[in-house]
C-alpha cells in the first residue's frame, strides 16, 4: 500500500472512532437513549470537516498535511 493511502485510511478511521466514542459519552452523560449517539457523531463529523476545511489543507476536510494528503497533487505534476 502507498504511504499516503495508509495515512488517509488511518486518519479517517481514527476520526470516525473518536466521533463515535464521543457520541456515546455525550448520550451517556445526558442520560438520553443510545440511538442518539449516531446523530451526535454525525454532528461531530460535520463540525470536524468544517474546522479542518478552514484550518487544515485548503479545499479538503482532511487534517493531514499537504505532503501526506493523497488529494494533494504530486510535486512536478
Amino acid at each position: 500500500m502507498q504511504t499516503k493511502l495508509v495515512l488517509d485510511l488511518a486518519e479517517r478511521a481514527g476520526w470516525t472512532g473518536a466521533q463515535a466514542a464521543l457520541g456515546l459519552v455525550v448520550v451517556e452523560l445526558a442520560d438520553i437513549p443510545a440511538w442518539w449517539a449516531a446523530p451526535v457523531a454525525l454532528a461531530l463529523a460535520a463540525a470536524k470537516g468544517w474546522v479542518a476545511g478552514r484550518l487544515g489543507r485548503k479545499g479538503t476536510a482532511s487534517t493531514l498535511s499537504a505532503t501526506a494528503d493523497p488529494a494533494s497533487p504530486a510535486r512536478g505534476a
